[in-house]
């Protein structure tokens, strides 16, 4: 097994993504090359078992106990895809027991005279599919004596699936019947049981699964099966393999245990520094964010856990928590007086209609705003907001680019996928875009979709938009568009946007009335600046983290997969590269 080498390295790969199951199948493949446990030379070899269990088929034969096997095609065993150690063989399904395929049921599965109260159980390929090696689950009952013993399959029968899960393996610890869909294997009467062949469909999955068509319902058959080659142990080394791959496997259950209990521990220390952040208490506040901060890189071991560090900072951002304020920058309230002016005179009058609906000062009481800061809401800070065009768009039509769904993405608009509309002067004026523009999806099937936004860079100046988009138009001599983007991305303007919609079927919609009451902190000017400044070199940090933890898992993996090839080589080339 090359143990020693795997041991070396194990604190480097444990971590690895799919560890525990590529060591799993690293284990396997050693048990089924005759590369787990030492061989032994007083073994009984593989070949004369071979011609006990046909001395025994043909017995069974002659006293009509099983029926007459077709021969088998001859083999090429120069095809053999590894070479075996000594005292091993190549055998097939069915020249090592009894091989078959289930049947059909041959009634509707709702027949009641067929399942109701039933005594004869039926297995399914879901049924073998959750086994994990021993199938303990059953899907149904038949009542009919006849036609269950006309397919039922004793306990210890190996089941592998050829449709659906293709080549999921597992015992039977009960008696039952099963489909065509499952083939069954009972092993002659010398095996100890068929925990060897078990192992081994494991190992040949893969190479199975090259077998099913490019069609919907994935299937191989019979004979495909019929011919695979199995690597065939003396009988006495077989029960070595088998006992040895068992300790093994439980090994790895420890390992994957405790491994499971590390992650846990420090899921729940991140969360605990993320929560004290995102509900801080200000005597402790700055304690708290830099024990955070020095303590999250430790304890956030997957790329995925930088989910939820960038939510808490921007979170922070929007709360006036992550940079200092500045006791002569301009108030907030200032800035909105500007943007009122700022507006003709129809979209005041608009604005103010809708403010009415909203009591801005009591939608966040139980978070007291820092110097400078307003609550305030998009109706108040936008110059306009408007739909797009409903205009059919292609690829290839002349026309003014309009962008989509696909273009609103990470913040800025995307214009790696463009679509052209013919639309008229007067739409063009309309829906043309500026930069600082923020774009905001208000209509689609995914709750995390609606209401994603972007701010329209410069190289999007003059395209318009499609209809599942609005444009909101800033003052940008007075809000700083990228601090929107993180408003409407934090937590609580997120909560506003999803619970009224979470339960609808279907479109998922946000309309502009609802866009317009989406309720905020809004900082002085200045301090808008620093906190993009801020966000922007702390999701830097967060970008290195994110692509560090890849690395190093990708590192990871590789190491494995180098330890399983360098073990499973032939012996030669081992020796060959030692010696270079």
């Amino acid at each position: 097994m090359n143990a020693e080498r795997l041991l070396v390295h194990y604190e480097q790969i444990a971590d690895a993504p799919d560890a525990m199951a590529m060591l799993r199948r690293f284990i396997l493949d050693l048990a089924v090359r005759g590369k787990l446990v030492p061989q032994d030379a007083s073994d009984e070899p593989a070949s004369e078992l071979l011609k006990r269990i046909a001395k025994e088929k043909a017995s069974l034969v002659k006293e009509g106990k099983a029926k007459r096997q077709e021969p088998l095609p001859e083999v090429d065993f120069d095809q053999a895809p590894f070479d075996l150690p000594a005292g091993w063989a190549w055998g097939r399904f069915p020249e090592l027991g009894t091989f078959g395929r289930g049947k059909s049921k041959h009634r509707p599965r709702n027949d009641p005279a067929l399942f109701e109260g039933g005594e004869h159980l039926m297995i399914q390929t879901g049924d073998v599919a959750r086994s994990k090696g021993v199938i303990e689950t059953y899907t149904s009952k038949y009542n009919d004596l006849g036609l269950a013993q006309s397919f039922k399959w004793p306990k210890g029968t190996l089941c592998i699936t050829i449709a659906a899960n293709i080549a999921d393996s597992g015992i039977l610890s009960f008696e039952a019947c099963f489909p065509d869909s499952v083939v069954g294997f009972v092993p002659a009467s010398m095996f100890h049981n068929a925990g060897y062949f078990e192992y081994f469909v494991r190992t040949a999955k893969a190479n199975l699964l090259e077998f099913a068509p490019a069609t919907a319902q994935k299937n191989i058959n019979l004979e495909i099966l019929t011919q695979v080659l199995i690597p065939l142990p003396p009988l006495a080394e077989q029960h070595r393999i088998v006992a040895k791959v068992d300790e093994l496997m439980s090994l790895c259950d420890r390992l994957e245990a405790a491994r499971a209990s590390r992650e846990a521990t420090r899921d729940r220390l991140a969360a605990a520094s993320l929560a004290r952040l995102n509900a801080p208490d200000p005597e402790t506040f700055q304690d708290d964010a830099r024990f955070a901060l020095d303590a999250l890189p430790a304890l956030t071991t997957r790329p995925d856990q930088i989910k939820a560090l960038r939510q808490t900072i921007l979170n922070l951002a929007v709360r006036g928590k992550l940079v200092q304020q500045h006791a002569n920058d301009e108030p907030a309230s200032e800035l909105l007086k500007r943007i009122a002016k700022e507006r003709t005179a129809p979209q005041a009058i608009k604005k103010a209609r809708r403010n009415g609906q909203v009591e801005i000062s009591s939608l966040r009481a139980d978070l007291p705003l820092a110097t400078g800061w307003r609550w305030t809401n998009i109706d108040e800070i936008a110059l306009s907001m408007r739909y797009g065009t409903s205009t059919k768009c292609e690829y290839a039509t002349p026309g003014v680019p309009v962008l989509r769904i696909p273009n609103v993405s990470d913040g800025v608009v995307s214009l790696d996928d463009i679509k052209f509309g013919p639309l008229t002067e007067g739409e063009i004026r309309d829906l043309a875009l500026n930069a600082g523009d923020l774009l905001m999806i208000r209509s689609n099937g995914s709750l995390d979709i609606v209401g994603r936004s972007a701010v329209v860079t410069p190289d999007a100046d003059g395209m318009a938009f499609a209809g599942y988009l609005v444009r909101l138009r800033l003052s940008l001599a007075n809000t700083k568009p990228e601090y929107i983007w993180l408003a409407l991305n934090s937590t609580d303007v997120r909560d506003q946007i999803e619970r009224p919609i979470r339960s609808a079927v279907g479109l998922k919609n946000v309309n502009l009335t609802e866009f317009g009451a989406l309720t905020f902190p809004l900082p002085p000017l200045a301090e808008q600046h620093r906190i993009v400044a801020k966000v922007d070199a702390l999701m830097a940090l967060c970008d290195r983290l994110e692509a560090s933890l890849t690395a190093t898992a990708a590192t990871r993996r590789r190491l494995l997969d180098a330890l399983r090839g360098e073990a499973l080589a032939p012996a030669e080339d081992r020796e060959l590269k030692a010696a270079e």
